[in-house]
């Protein structure tokens, strides 16, 4: 099938498959859209359940037994579970904070604040915990990150699949700050917060991309090769697989988008880790001292094109003006034109304009996956505990379909 004039098909001929797919469909869907086999799998597995009664809610008397069966399976008695309640923010997971009376193997006896976060019976981002917990692996003592210490990968003790990792303090704004939407997108830090964070942020952001990748402790993750288009074709058939399985509307841009996003794919230069969401909101801060106290929410990770973080973090959705009404900062934090000089500065990696403007328009063409089609879909269906703030979602992606016009007016 010539991809480069892909069409997706007639909205009325495959609306109803999309609230109940059946296995025909799962299987169109798979072959249509070869991608990376975690993902695959995470996609495959939602539209197998998707049919399944409405998200009924959740309690913390049943969370709390969920996590009770789980710890026996993994931990030696004798364990206490205390001070368990729910954590707001983020617009995806849902998340219990509590307190583990348990003697960690090869110490004493203590007590640990951790956090459980797990899927909905839907998310706006179908990402896999196993990713995750790897990546939070990883990176342990080499960059501010919780520590993971249990992954239920596929849902066999928890309802849906469920992460373990400890509790980490700090803000993702300031506390007087009223700015900032949902999942921290648009925070004023103000200039004096912001001239301490930035240098850390980018700091931290370049440690990632000059990770060495451990293939081994990465198993979740597909390796693409460099020197081909593998990578970015991957990303590709990801974001156009859920376009077609969540979609609720025709979008005529999106067949011209995707169209000429697989017409230029770029060769990978150079493989590195991605953390896939970074971004103001997704790191946490300490008010007193300035300093980034964890960088969260790696459930977006893969093995890649360091350009896709790059257009992500300075993506217009994530930013603001600056006080003189002109100057745009990535994520709130400083120029794009300075972030990017000190990104090749911090890790000795060149950032290249034509990738750079390749991943701009692919992230306003995802965005729009996100906002207007599976966020529409998750909140038909129910799937949520996240309904009502999903739905408020929905406006990004057209706004975010309208940033894409503007980039493909400028490509085409």
């Amino acid at each position: 099938m010539p991809t480069d004039h892909f069409q997706t098909a007639p909205l009325n001929a495959q609306d109803s498959l999309r609230d109940r797919p059946d296995d025909a469909f799962i299987e169109r869907m798979r072959g249509l859209f070869p991608t990376e086999r975690e993902m695959a799998g995470m996609l495959t597995r939602k539209m197998r359940r998707r049919a399944l009664p409405a998200y009924e809610g959740a309690s913390l008397e049943r969370m709390t037994g969920h996590l009770e069966d789980f710890l026996r399976a993994h931990l030696d008695p004798p364990f206490q579970i205390t001070q368990q309640r729910w954590f707001s923010g983020g617009a995806s997971k849902i998340q219990m904070g509590f307190t583990l009376g348990w003697t960690p193997p090869g110490q004493s006896a203590t007590t640990t604040r951790m956090v459980v976060r797990m899927e909905p019976s839907e998310s706006v981002n179908s990402t896999s915990r196993a990713r995750e917990f790897q990546a939070l692996r990883l990176f342990h003592g080499v960059l501010p990150v919780p520590e993971a210490y249990w992954v239920d990968a596929d849902g066999r003790w928890f309802p849906e699949p469920a992460l373990i990792y400890a509790f980490s303090s700090g803000v993702t704004k300031p506390r007087v700050a009223t700015t900032g939407q949902v999942a921290g997108i648009g925070t004023n830090f103000g200039p004096e917060l912001r001239a301490r964070l930035a240098p850390q942020f980018v700091r931290h952001l370049a440690t990632i991309h000059t990770m060495p990748i451990d293939a081994a402790a990465l198993d979740a993750f597909d390796v693409p090769e460099v020197g081909s288009t593998q990578s970015a074709l991957w990303q590709l058939n990801r974001a156009r697989r859920i376009w077609e399985e969540d979609r609720g509307e025709d979008l005529p841009l999106i067949e011209l988008a995707g169209n000429w996003l697989e017409r230029n794919l770029p060769v990978l230069d150079r493989l590195s880790i991605l953390h896939g969401d970074y971004r103001s909101g997704n790191f946490l801060f300490d008010e007193a001292s300035s300093e980034i106290t964890a960088v969260l929410d790696w459930e977006r990770g893969y093995l890649g094109d360091r350009h896709r973080d790059l257009a992500w973090t300075a993506d217009h959705a994530f930013g603001h003006l600056a006080e003189d009404g002109k100057t745009f900062l990535a994520s709130g934090l400083m120029p794009s034109d300075a972030f990017f000089e000190a990104y090749e500065k911090q890790s000795g990696l060149r950032v290249d304009p034509a990738r750079l403007r390749y991943f701009t328009i692919f992230n306003a063409y995802q965005l729009v996956m996100s906002a207007i089609a599976t966020a529409y879909r998750v909140v038909r269906l129910g799937k949520s505990h996240q309904d009502i703030l999903l739905a408020s979602v929905e406006p990004v992606g057209y706004s975010a379909a309208e940033q894409l016009r503007r980039y493909l007016e400028e490509v085409l």
